[in-house]
């Protein structure tokens, strides 16, 4: 990622504070091999997320009984890593397959 990309601020913060729980590649980060593990964090590669909804969860300490800390970032650090994880977040998501005759080609 260039530093001249708007959301580069985003991923540094993420690298810096989130990495220890989630993956995701375009932030050159591999969270924690234990995804059994009730503490760790989704692997972000494999699901789409909204600002909003990024901010939701720094905010309130993730969806899914607050394991995650609460705002660990705050401010404009927090916004900045909101644009990114929504602009990258879900590169490896599977598509969803449509039933035959949905109308879909």
């Amino acid at each position: 990622m260039s530093k001249d990309d708007p959301t580069y601020r985003g991923a540094v913060v993420f690298s810096e504070r989130c990495s220890g729980c989630h993956t995701l590649t375009a932030a050159g980060t591999q969270g924690s091999a234990n995804r059994a593990v009730r503490v760790q964090g989704p692997n972000l590669n494999q699901r789409v997320e909204t600002v909003k909804d990024v901010l939701f969860a720094i905010r309130n300490g993730g969806f899914s009984g607050a394991i995650m800390p609460q705002n660990i970032v705050t401010g404009r650090e927090a916004s900045e890593v909101a644009k990114f994880v929504s602009k990258y977040a879900g590169s490896t998501a599977q598509t969803t397959v449509q039933p035959p005759g949905s109308g879909s080609p």
